[in-house]
């Protein structure tokens, strides 16, 4: 098959323990995929979560219910009600336990149940994929900015315009009663006969009239200059008051008018520094609106491209490409719901010329599956009586699941194959688990079986007993597939490394004169590869030279065959003139875990430094500086020096 463009992204859930490399020819499906598998592993954490919070819940009231009895019971005396009281409590502890127990029971039968019938799980749904469910449906959730003004301020209110004082009424002049009279009969002289004789007496009374009169006349005038010097103290009084009052009606309107005058400006300032904030928030909003503006048009831009994306590789694969069959069908997988213990990792390849798929399913380990049968809560004893499955039932379970699993993956891929690309799957079930025989954990291929479509879909899977289905379709397993007896599957995929190129000959090029410190960076890792590919080869070792567009931080990778002390080594090569961090050692560590290598092994042409040392202790690392590397070669019959000074001078050069 010709190779292409893949693209990878590792994810992992580290509450589930789980890993998964998925691999695709489109960084949004791959990225797509990759969220809907961490999202499905967050469901499967926060379940998780749920019993370990609910039977965590359940043992501490069962643990407060047992301290409390056992307070309780240390009490010398209790009355009839607390015993009463102590006896609901002991009687509603064991209803607890009972219907725990029945949980308990309903449980491990649920789950036993699910098992037996793994395979009409997948009978009773479409296992197509649905494009539009891949589609980045999500609304952008970010509101608009909201425009909030400041309230506009309220006026002041002026002060009523003030009253004026208005002075009383002057005072009346005093009312003067008439002056007397001469000629009033009060002073009119009465004449007896006696008078007319005697003048003196007529005279008399004629003075004793007048007298009167005078007397009457005098009183009247000191009455009237009385009366005169009284309203002229009132006139004069009145006009004091109200010269005070104007006064004062003065100074009023004064004050009035200037505090008219302050409110005013007053007024005019606030509402000037109301409308200069409300400038200034609308502004803000303006700004805050564009960058949301902006946020948004990047969401619907990312958005579109995923769903054009999405859109490609559904024309792709109606096309038949084959990367997007293989997409196509890993979507397919990634679909299919299984219990959290089960590992869920597979490896496929995609044949377009013969129309065939490889798979290479992870399948799960004996000892991962749940054995308990039946729980009864006994209440004599006050304690669970727990069943588990014997081992022929076990074995028996574990031979039905992985046959069930077996039928259970071609179905989905076939039915799911709307494209119709697919005419044969291959499958071949890989399991991980402890060998009792030596006590290590051994990974083979213990069944596999080539199904084509035509046939294998006139089947009728909700009446099939699975192991005489498998059988019936040519299926290789051993009799008892719990034993993990390895049979040759049916079809393997080509697992060969495409980051690897072909290697070439450096070493026979160099010399005694030939400084590495200068060698150019990509003849270095080559002569790297073959120095090693000399050492390795003692022990039938390989070493192969990655692209050094897609290494992933590895310049080469030994593959040592030795059973006990080979495996993976991953190599770098730094053809650094200076010291080596220990940054590099970091990242070396790092990719030794990723590559789930056995080894790593850093090499330069300068030194490391203490730093580096100290990390790379106690750890499968190993360290080869300059003078190392030269002792290596002469070991192998190769010549060469290395000047660093020489390098540093020429990396100046090459800067300016």
């Amino acid at each position: 098959m010709a190779s292409k463009s893949m693209w990878e992204l590792e994810i992992r859930h580290e509450g589930l323990g789980k890993y998964r490399h998925i691999r695709g020819s489109d960084r949004h499906v791959v990225e797509q995929k990759a969220a809907y598998q961490a999202a499905q592993w967050d469901q499967q954490w926060e379940s998780k979560l749920e019993k370990d919070r609910k039977a965590q819940e359940s043992s501490r009231k069962a643990a407060e219910r047992d301290q409390e009895i056992r307070q309780n019971a240390r009490l010398k005396e209790q009355t009839a009600q607390e015993k009463a009281r102590q006896k609901e409590q002991e009687q509603q502890r064991k209803e607890d336990r009972r219907q725990e127990g029945i949980e308990r029971d309903t449980s491990a039968k649920v789950e036993l149940e699910k098992l037996r019938n793994i395979l009409n799980h997948t009978l009773k749904i479409n296992d197509a994929i649905n494009w539009d469910q891949l589609k980045d449906t999500t609304p952008f959730k970010e509101p608009a900015p909201k425009l909030k003004l400041p309230p506009p301020p309220k006026d002041q209110p002026l002060p009523p315009t003030p009253v004026s004082e208005v002075a009383t009424m002057q005072p009346s002049v005093s009312s003067k009663s008439n002056p007397p009279s001469k000629n009033s009969a009060k002073y009119q002289p009465v004449f007896g006969l006696m008078d007319n004789f005697i003048s003196s007496w007529k005279s008399k009374k004629i003075e004793a009239a007048t007298q009167l009169f005078n007397n009457d006349y005098a009183e009247w005038a000191a009455e009237c200059k009385k009366l005169d010097d009284h309203d002229a103290c009132e006139l004069k009084n009145w006009e004091a008051r109200k010269a005070i009052i104007e006064s004062s009606n003065v100074s009023r309107n004064a004050e009035w008018e200037r505090t008219v005058a302050r409110i005013k400006t007053e007024n005019i300032g606030k509402k000037s520094y109301w409308e200069k904030s409300c400038d200034e928030v609308r502004a803000k909003h303006s700004f805050l609106t564009k960058q949301w503006e902006d946020r948004k048009t990047a969401f619907l831009e990312s958005q579109k491209e995923t769903n054009a994306a999405v859109d490609l590789c559904r024309g792709n694969y109606i096309a038949k490409d084959q990367g997007a069959i293989a997409d196509y069908c890993d979507s397919v997988l990634s679909n299919s719901t299984y219990p959290d213990y089960f590992p869920k990792q597979w490896d496929m390849d995609y044949n377009a010329e013969t129309r065939t798929l490889v798979v290479e399913y992870a399948l799960p380990a004996p000892e991962s599956l749940p054995t308990l049968k039946e729980v009864l809560y006994q209440i004599s004893k006050d304690d669970y009586k727990e069943t588990y499955l014997s081992e022929k039932e076990r074995d028996t379970l574990y031979d039905s699941l992985l046959y069930q699993m077996a039928l259970r993956t071609v179905h989905e891929l076939f039915e799911a194959d709307t494209a119709e690309a697919l005419d044969v799957v291959a499958f071949a079930g890989i399991v991980t688990a402890l060998d009792k025989t030596t006590g290590h954990h051994v990974t083979a291929c213990i069944l596999s079986v080539l199904a084509r479509k035509e046939a294998f879909m006139q089947i009728n899977l909700a009446s099939v007993e699975p192991k005489a289905c498998f059988k019936s379709l040519k299926g290789v397993a051993a009799a008892s597939l719990a034993g993990l007896a390895p049979v040759a599957p049916i079809l393997t995929i080509d697992k060969s490394d495409r980051r690897f190129v072909d290697g070439y000959a450096v070493a026979e090029t160099i010399d005694s004169k030939t400084n590495l410190a200068i060698m150019d960076w990509e003849d270095f890792e080559h002569l790297i590869r073959e120095v090693f590919e000399q050492e390795f080869a003692t022990g039938g070792g390989e070493v192969k030279v990655t692209q050094a567009s897609r290494d992933g931080g590895v310049d080469a990778v030994a593959f040592d065959p030795d059973p006990i002390k080979g495996g993976k080594t991953v190599i770098q090569a730094k053809r650094y003139a200076n010291t080596v961090g220990v940054s590099a050692v970091r990242d070396l560590y790092g990719t030794v875990t990723h590559e789930g290598a056995n080894k790593g092994i850093l090499v330069t042409t300068s030194d490391y430094g203490p730093d580096a040392y100290e990390f790379a202790s106690n750890k499968p690392l190993t360290l080869i500086n300059g003078s190392q590397l030269l002792w290596l070669l002469e070991k192998h019959g190769h010549q060469a020096r290395i000047n660093l000074n020489e390098a540093k001078l020429e990396n100046k050069q090459n800067m300016r």
